[in-house]
């Protein structure tokens, strides 16, 4: 059972939250390149249709899209992860606490922070500073999830043998 529970750890965590890594990561030089094309300082539509259909607005709504949706379907992640620990019996370590603060971390900069700002972005709330901070924060999430990444594959001081 802990093969199973494990397996279906990784790969929710590559399925779900390398797709939210990525296209949270295009975001920000979309729109820096989206607010270059439009002159109202909002992102532009790129077709010159005013739809947001063309491919400045178009591509900044998939890649959120993507962020939202894969956000909700990460939650497997950590459900998968706490059965998993469980089952091997290693809650109480300290790698793993550390993990589990550092990824509520990181759900919590992708939920307050990253997010927000591209629905802000999308809705014309642009500018150079926003898409700076956007960056920023997309940074920190992505560092937060590398970390953990890490941790998973290194769990120092693990009984388990890593």
């Amino acid at each position: 059972m802990t093969k199973f529970l494990l397996a279906v750890h990784v790969i929710a965590a590559i399925l779900a939250i390398g797709p939210v890594a990525v296209a949270a990561s295009m975001f920000p030089p979309a729109a820096r390149r989206a607010l270059a094309a439009g002159a109202d300082g909002a992102p532009a539509d790129g077709d010159g249709t005013g739809t947001g259909t063309g491919t400045g607005t178009g591509t900044l709504r998939l890649l959120h899209r993507i962020c939202r949706v894969y956000a909700v379907v990460g939650v497997v992640v950590p459900v998968f992860g706490f059965a998993t620990a469980g089952e091997m019996g290693v809650l109480g370590s300290a790698w793993l606490i550390v993990s589990i603060v550092l990824t509520a971390l990181a759900a919590l900069v992708l939920g307050a922070l990253v997010l927000p700002a591209q629905s802000a972005l999308l809705e014309g709330g642009a500018g150079p500073e926003r898409t700076a901070r956007l960056a920023m924060a997309t940074g920190v999430f992505n560092v937060l999830w590398a970390t953990v990444t890490v941790l998973m594959i290194v769990r120092p001081g693990s009984t388990t043998g890593a």
